[in-house]
């Protein structure tokens, strides 16, 4: 392993490349051509690290391509690289000025190299996600019906919502198959789901969207989840905790596994009750029992022990 760190800032078109240290550039576009040429140049360089910002997905067939090629890939929060640039007064945006950022917060923070999903993991986080999508849609659609009130324009809508429930039906077989058959996966839903609150989607989405969960302590797996609290502090001024970052489709599923929780998990919802004794907010309470859920799912998966109530 040597020690050239490289950054690279993905965008729908093309990859931004910086290596560290030298401060060489490189720019190809975001094709399987492009990114065989660059695994070439990388694989004669002596790499330590390659880190690339999460960029709406654009980012997994970049991760994916030069993890295939043998190099050392990983992921890294875009939100902790924008607090790694402001910390260094670089305020401007541009991908240039990104990638050779993405390669200097690597280099400063040294980040754990973890396995990315293998192809049928995304291909699972990839059916979750277009599930999202279909009931934004039905969702959407439903609101719009509620404000028609032309018969025409009515069934218009109760036909496309009958098509996309039938896509959501068709998507749920697809991902339980894909979760059933394999029993890995099996046996981490089964786990998952001894616990009041936690039932299949949520479980399937830790799965796909969580690989590494299990493997990291309480703290990691919060922060990387974006479910760790924030406080702004300057001097004796100490503002309200806040939680950002992280992986949104975890935490949002989360959140309504502590919803779920706090109506029909005895124990959680004592904890819950508690923090609204205590003053918290109906927001800040769930958000907390979110955090304490993740808790108690890692131990599951890493202790590989079903749910027991205290």
């Amino acid at each position: 392993m040597g020690a050239v760190i490289v950054g690279i800032d993905v965008s729908k078109d093309s990859l931004d490349v910086h290596l560290r240290p030298g401060g060489e550039r490189l720019k190809v576009e975001r094709t399987q051509e492009g990114l065989d040429r660059l695994a070439d140049r990388l694989q004669n360089a002596e790499i330590s690290l390659i880190a690339i910002e999460a960029t709406g997905g654009y980012e997994t067939v970049v991760a994916a391509s030069l993890t295939t090629a043998g190099l050392p890939v990983i992921i890294v929060n875009p939100a902790q690289v924008r607090s790694f640039a402001r910390a260094l007064g670089k305020q401007a945006k541009t991908d240039a000025i990104d990638a050779a950022v993405i390669a200097h917060f690597a280099e400063a923070t040294s980040p754990e190299l973890r396995p990315l999903a293998d192809e049928a993991t995304r291909f699972l986080a990839d059916l979750l996600g277009r599930r999202r999508q279909i009931v934004r849609m039905i969702v959407a659609e439903q609101q719009r019906a509620a404000l028609l009130t032309a018969p025409r324009l009515k069934k218009s809508v109760a036909r496309l919502l009958k098509a996309l429930q039938r896509e959501l039906t068709a998507l749920d077989h697809e991902i339980d198959d894909s979760v059933r058959n394999t029993p890995l996966w099996r046996e981490k839903e089964d786990l998952l789901r001894t616990v009041p609150g936690i039932g299949p989607t949520i479980a399937r989405t830790l799965i796909a969207e969580l690989p590494e969960l299990g493997t990291m302590d309480r703290r990691q797996v919060a922060s990387l989840v974006g479910l760790a609290p924030y406080t702004q502090q300057s001097g004796r001024w100490r503002g309200k905790s806040s939680i950002r970052g992280g992986r949104a489709p975890v935490r949002a599923v989360l959140y309504i596994g502590a919803m779920v929780a706090a109506r029909h998990n005895p124990p959680l919802k004592a904890f819950y009750d508690r923090l609204l004794a205590n003053g918290k907010s109906k927001r800040a309470a769930y958000v907390a029992l979110a955090r304490k859920l993740l808790t108690i799912l890692n131990a599951i998966i890493r202790d590989q022990r079903p749910w027991q109530p205290a």
